[in-house]
């Protein structure tokens, strides 16, 4: 039988209480500047979404499958900066420095769940794009609201069942009192990092889910895009060639502010030995605050009938006043 001191120990390598998340490790000078454009952008993030989903909430004439998708972007967008930015803002703002370790693995669990579900809705809007261009005609019978709601639940399962195993593959390893981590929020390798166990497992476990999840995403991605090109290109009219890639052209731009940053944040923070740890840092919060912000802007100045509608509401709530 062990003595009480050695199984309270033991549970306490196991799982540290908590973690003291450092912020901007090596521009803590900065992080009361840095907190003034994060703060900024968050609100920024919130207003634009917010505003997104409502005017597809409330007009009938949005409910539409290419709009449906716009939704439930906004609503990824929301969660992935909302577990973050707030934890950063109380760290630059010195507030609260401290995550219980439980806390810390939900906070990643929710980080990497939205970034999935964001990936998985953005496959799905290509290929409602691939299908509106190359295949008019069936676009009705295969968009219906029934495939809508199947490919939402589709998001959930699949970030769901990448992200839960990893909940106990940080579990599972000892941390021998480590507990400090140079970060502004808890994300899976960040934590893995602070054990003294072998996290080969862990590290494996992320790049095969980084390479068949986003990865393949962006993979049909660019079929899909390629495929609509061709259909595009072989059309006679410019007029309709010109729509065409107007209607594409937002979804695009999306796609390349989502992927840029996460993406090269992964690779540098993995082969990029060299770059300093604050450059990590920066990247790792830029894709989950910049693309976020960006999105709504992007759709409400790139569709005219969202702008539309964006519109109609801020008269209305001008003439209230």
């Amino acid at each position: 039988v062990h003595p009480p001191t050695m199984v309270a120990t033991n549970q306490t390598s196991l799982q540290p209480a908590s973690f003291l998340l450092l912020g901007m490790a090596g521009l803590e000078d900065l992080q009361t500047w840095l907190s003034i454009p994060f703060c900024l952008m968050y609100v920024a993030t919130l207003l634009g979404n917010f505003v997104l989903l409502f005017v597809i909430v409330t007009e009938r004439s949005l409910h539409e499958p290419m709009y449906l998708f716009l939704a439930m972007l906004a609503v990824a967008d929301l969660i992935l900066s909302s577990s973050t930015v707030p934890k950063a803002l109380s760290i630059f703002w010195s507030l609260s420095n401290k995550v219980s370790f439980h806390a810390c693995l939900t906070q990643m669990f929710f980080t990497h769940f939205s970034f999935i579900a964001e990936s998985t809705i953005l496959l799905a809007m290509a290929f409602d794009r691939y299908v509106a261009i190359c295949n008019p005609l069936r676009y009705a019978t295969v968009f219906t609201h029934s495939v809508i709601a199947k490919i939402g639940a589709a998001a959930i399962a699949r970030s769901f069942c990448v992200m839960f195993p990893t909940i106990f593959l940080l579990q599972r390893l000892l941390y021998c009192g480590h507990s400090t981590m140079p970060h502004t929020y808890c994300e899976h390798m960040g934590i893995a990092r602070l054990a003294c166990s072998d996290i080969s497992v862990n590290v494996w476990y992320g790049f095969a889910t980084t390479l068949l999840c986003p990865g393949l995403d962006v993979v049909l991605i660019g079929v899909s895009y390629s495929l609509i090109l061709r259909a595009v290109f072989r059309l006679s009219s410019k007029d309709a060639q010109v729509k065409a890639v107007g209607t594409c052209s937002s979804h695009a731009c999306v796609i390349l502010m989502f992927y840029t940053p996460a993406f090269f944040s992964f690779f540098t923070l993995r082969f990029g030995h060299n770059v300093p740890h604050h450059v990590h840092i920066l990247l790792a919060n830029l894709y989950v605050l910049l693309p976020p912000m960006l999105n709504p802007i992007v759709y409400s100045v790139k569709n005219k009938l969202i702008r539309e509608k964006v519109s109609q509401i801020l008269f209305r709530t001008g003439q209230l006043r």
